[in-house]
């Protein structure tokens, strides 16, 4: 018995560090080409990352060597780190292009924002905003930003100032070390392919679950512990899948909102509830469905964080909203599949399954829930 508790409270310990772990969030970069015969780029990314070569190659910012080096920058104030800066403006322009019909422009950094250093876990973004001459009779635009900084996503704006019109570009998500494809600058507003975008936010929607919603994998495998009856979890499953596609769609179109400084944490909260009942539940009552949608609806809300982040295409909103929706659903029937060949196969029928698979699993869970509570609270 003892030794069991020692290993649920070893394998928390170990979840915990991983959920914590500090990842550099990838350069969002937005060009905005005006028909004045000017172009401005905006670079949202680690400047302390940038200085200290960590980039998405590390899982971790502490795996990287210069992680002592990268925390110490975090500390700094804004005018400490501008100075920092400095000495790496050339090497910053040398590294990154932005073609005009397949000539490189000439760029240069007209601005540095660097915000106050506010929470160590989280990093902090600073905008780098660059400028050049554009000839009005461009036509294409592509962009390059290098792996060794970091991956990056990146879109064009169309600015005419006279007849205030403008229009944004689709998000391109860069990761091989490779330019953009070519932005157009000869329609009002450029259209990707359908199949495009359903495919894109079918991916963007798959990968918030897996691998990278560590918070939402919990919840729906809490869910799962408590029955793995395929009936009663596809009930479970639908009701929270309608609830977060409900507050999603609301969200994104700007009727609902909540501050992540409250969603967050009731998220964490969600998780930790889920937990501690299947503890004490040894059966599924219709309350959990109540519950579930409740909860849904939370998750909701931390999902369109998520594509609020890309945006979505203003003439193909219903087709992205559905396609990211699909990529969640599909990500957690992934969870619920691995869930089942790694457990529900093998010990669902046995008569001790809740003492011996439901009550550590699930002790597990609450606890990691409740230290993200108070983590998101807190700090």
């Amino acid at each position: 018995m003892k030794l069991r508790i020692f290993l649920i409270l070893l394998t928390t310990l170990g979840l915990v560090s991983v959920a914590t772990a500090d990842i550099v969030k990838p350069a969002l970069v937005e060009i905005s080409a005006n028909t004045h015969g000017s172009v401005k780029v905006e670079v949202r990314a680690s400047i302390e990352a940038l200085l200290t070569g960590i980039n998405a190659q590390y899982k971790n910012t502490q795996d990287a060597p210069t992680a002592e080096e990268y925390d110490v920058l975090r500390a700094f104030q804004p005018e400490q780190l501008h100075d920092e800066f400095e000495p790496f403006r050339q090497e910053f322009i040398k590294q990154i292009f932005l073609k005009a019909d397949g000539l490189p422009l000439v760029l240069d950094i007209i601005d540095v924002r660097i915000p106050e250093p506010g929470y160590t876990k989280v990093p902090r973004i600073s905008v780098i905003t660059l400028s050049a001459e554009l000839d009005q009779s461009t036509r294409a635009l592509q962009w390059y930003y290098p792996a060794r900084f970091g991956d990056n996503a990146v879109r064009v704006r169309q600015v005419d100032e006279d007849n205030e019109q403008w229009h944004w570009s689709e998000w391109q998500w860069l990761r091989k070390d490779e330019p953009s494809q070519s932005f157009s600058l000869e329609q009002i507003f450029t259209r990707r392919p359908v199949t495009e975008v359903i495919f894109s936010y079918i991916r963007i929607g798959f990968e918030h679950i897996v691998p990278k919603g560590t918070d939402h994998i919990l919840f729906i495998v809490g869910i799962f512990l408590l029955s793995t009856r395929l009936k009663p979890l596809l009930w479970q499953v639908t009701m929270f899948t309608v609830a977060h596609t409900l507050t999603l769609a609301l969200s994104m179109k700007g009727i609902v909102s909540l501050p992540s400084n409250i969603v967050e944490p009731l998220i964490a909260l969600s998780i930790a509830y889920v937990g501690i009942e299947n503890i004490f539940a040894h059966s599924l009552h219709k309350s959990r469905l109540v519950l579930v949608f409740l909860f849904g609806l939370l998750h909701g809300l931390g999902f369109a964080g998520v594509l609020s982040e890309f945006g979505m295409p203003p003439n193909a909103f219903a087709t992205a909203l559905i396609s990211f929706n699909v990529g969640v659903e599909l990500g957690q029937l992934a969870v619920i599949i691995i869930a089942y060949l790694a457990v529900g196969i093998w010990f669902r029928d046995k008569p001790w399954y809740h003492q011996r698979i439901t009550v550590p699993g699930s002790l597990i869970i609450s606890v990691i829930g409740l230290y993200w509570t108070y983590d998101r609270i807190v700090f």
